[in-house]
């Protein structure tokens, strides 16, 4: 008779019955707004964390942010289309609709009951700041403009690119911190391989304003290293000393495998599996066990070993705490042979809600491109993280098998295991 635990297991063997399919990716993030540019940044190790001088006048502790370049909200949508839509909305919109041309899906293929929408977000900040202003100023409430209503909402992406995109399948958005993206991601292909979705869209997005990031930056948890912003996210190093806030938006196409395959779709990469998990103990402070036993189950649940992954796309957000809870949830499931592993937040700084969704597309990206992207500005190993094989320079390889973490306060945990054809 079997047990719970290998009761569980085997269901998620049995009840994984579709292959899940990559077939496009998009992205808006500090290191470019398009593949190619994003592609060599990953490659070169090159940071797209800025000081932001406003934040400096404001007075927040740390003016450092990662800066969106080379997008141009205007140009996305008409100025009707984009009242109800905050610029991460937009983002999202943007990397969707490289996502989809990538997949070279067409129209009947996405307005339709089998294609759905999953996007992580965790919150909708300067619309309710313009709302409330809008009220003060004006006196009146008939005054606030309509559109309001909408950006105001943590929903709001996937509500504006269902209507957009007009799909009738699934459509909602997932708050889960700062997993939101990852989970996103696994949700998305569960409902693929069990059958409920034949296609989604599916990513995550994080506004970038200091608005939303002010009452972060009064936590102290922000890096104070303004004197050298590309250096000032150091994931795993022993001299790291907080983490830079990031945003902007990233998009997957996800699809049954055969129905792609059927149609000559090019598969960019394949979800094996997704595992989650939840500490159950603080607000902020990761366990030594949580988030090994969502990459335990992440493994079980695609049938590998912890010595068939070679690449670990870390969450490591430079922060003293996070950092080394990782790094011991790491060591508990590989031991003393641990794959490659970069934090690419390190180039990027922490997106939030969208990280996780993002080391997907940029796992996409470094298969396709034949490279492991690097964990720039890890320099001195502590007792702990030294223990780790990190790539501290780009890695000419392409990963086969990828296992990507993410995680997020309240001790929410997301991982996939993505696999990619040689």
């Amino acid at each position: 008779m079997f047990s719970c635990g290998v009761r569980r297991r085997h269901w998620f063997r049995e009840g994984f019955m579709h292959r899940v399919a990559i077939t496009g990716i998009g992205i808006v993030s500090c290191l470019g707004s398009d593949l190619e540019s994003v592609a060599h940044a990953l490659r070169k190790g090159q940071s797209g964390i800025v000081v932001d001088e406003q934040r400096r006048q404001l007075g927040f502790r740390s003016p450092l942010t990662g800066q969106v370049r080379g997008f141009d909200a205007g140009s996305v949508l008409s100025r009707k289309q984009r009242k109800t839509m905050p610029d991460f909305a937009l983002q999202a919109y943007y990397a969707a609709d490289q996502a989809l041309a990538l997949a070279g899906l067409c129209p009947d293929e996405i307005q339709n009951e089998e294609t759905g929408l999953i996007f992580g977000c965790d919150s909708s900040c300067m619309a309710a700041i313009e709302q409330v202003d809008s009220l003060r100023a004006k006196g009146e409430t008939k005054l606030i403009g309509s559109g309001l209503v909408f950006r105001s909402m943590t929903s709001c992406v996937t509500m504006n690119l269902n209507t957009l995109l007009q799909t009738r399948g699934a459509c909602w958005t997932l708050s889960s911190a700062c997993s939101s993206g990852g989970h996103a991601v696994g949700q998305a292909a569960d409902l693929i391989a069990l059958g409920r979705q034949e296609r989604m869209i599916c990513g995550g997005a994080q506004e970038i304003n200091w608005q939303s990031m002010c009452s972060f930056d009064a936590l102290g948890a922000f890096s104070t290293r303004i004197d050298e912003p590309h250096a000032a996210c150091r994931p795993f190093d022993a001299d790291r000393d907080g983490l830079v806030p990031s945003g902007g938006a990233s998009a997957l196409v996800l699809e049954r495998f055969d129905l792609a395959k059927a149609r000559g779709a090019k598969i960019l990469g394949e979800v094996l599996s997704y595992a989650f998990s939840s500490d159950g103990q603080n607000l902020s402070v990761p366990s030594r066990v949580g988030l090994q036993r969502a990459m335990s189950k992440a493994l079980d649940g695609a049938g590998l070993k912890p010595s068939d992954i070679d690449y670990l796309c870390a969450h490591a957000t430079s922060t003293p705490a996070g950092d080394l809870a990782e790094a011991e949830n790491i060591l508990g499931v590989f031991d003393k042979g641990t794959p490659w592993i970069s934090s690419l937040k390190s180039m990027t700084g922490h997106e939030l809600w969208m990280s996780g969704a993002s080391q997907v597309v940029y796992s996409v990206i470094m298969a396709q491109k034949g490279f492991i992207a690097p964990n720039i500005n890890f320099r001195n190993p502590d007792s702990v993280t030294g223990r780790l094989r990190i790539a501290v320079e780009t890695v000419n390889k392409a990963p086969e098998h990828v296992l990507c973490n993410s995680a997020g306060f309240g001790g929410t945990n997301a991982c996939l295991v993505l696999r990619f054809a040689q």
